[in-house]
């Protein structure tokens, strides 16, 4: 039986048109949106449709309104929050090209603390984890799955869930990109290597030696990308 996808609802895909648009210059920071009249008329939708995109917009932080005055589109690299970043990485095709590296940046901050604390809490589970990712299929797909659930398994096990809820805000980008990290062999052995590393440290119960594992991988995994992407664009 064929399983359909569930069709984007008037104002979901209007928001999603307008967070575009501020995204990518159409409606620059800190200006003014058209009338609303002009607004509707321009993405073809009714004005109670637009509205309930608009509000939306103001919930999560993209847009300012104010009754008698134009809405603002807010300064969100400034202003912003979880739900904007969420979102813009929800938006791929609008990525800055210092998007990534700042994330996996961030990672390399906090990828360290939830593995320590993880190993810590829950060693045994790590454990059997690392051991089923010892002999993976060399394949991109794999281990862009595999690193994913990794990450998001030590997320869980730390005990801290704003590390999980950070995380989950990005699966999708990190599917996208993990597919492209891993096309080359040299990313793949290097997170075999990390992995095996890892797993000795959770044997030893040694929640430092993971700390500092997990620091040093997480650090050479954002060299190795910036060296792709110096590839791919050269």
């Amino acid at each position: 039986m064929i399983v359909w996808s569930t069709p984007q609802k008037p104002a979901e895909l209007t928001e999603s048109r307008l967070i575009s648009a501020i995204l990518d210059g159409n409606f620059p920071v800190n200006s003014p949106l058209p009338p609303e009249r002009e607004l509707a008329l321009s993405l073809g939708v009714t004005r109670p449709t637009l509205r309930e995109a608009l509000q939306r917009l103001s919930r999560d932080g993209w847009i300012e309104i104010h009754q008698g005055r134009p809405t603002r589109v807010r300064d969100y690299w400034q202003e912003g929050n979880l739900l904007i970043l969420s979102a813009i990485a929800r938006h791929q095709q609008h990525l800055p090209a210092d998007f990534v590296p700042n994330l996996l940046h961030v990672r390399a901050l906090l990828a360290p603390e939830y593995t320590r604390l993880a190993i810590h809490n829950a060693s045994s589970e790590v454990i059997r984890l690392l051991e089923s990712m010892q002999s993976l299929p060399d394949a991109a797909p794999v281990f862009t799955r595999v690193d994913l659930e990794l990450h998001c398994r030590l997320a869980i096990l730390s005990g801290n869930p704003i590390f999980t809820l950070i995380l989950n805000g990005f699966t999708d980008l990190y599917q996208s990109m993990g597919l492209r990290y891993f096309l080359s062999p040299l990313t793949r052995d290097h997170s075999r290597s990390y992995y095996k590393k890892l797993l000795s440290a959770a044997l030893s119960n040694d929640i430092f030696m993971a700390e500092e594992v997990t620091r040093a991988v997480m650090r050479e995994s954002l060299e190795l990308w910036q060296e792709i992407e110096g590839q791919t664009s050269s």
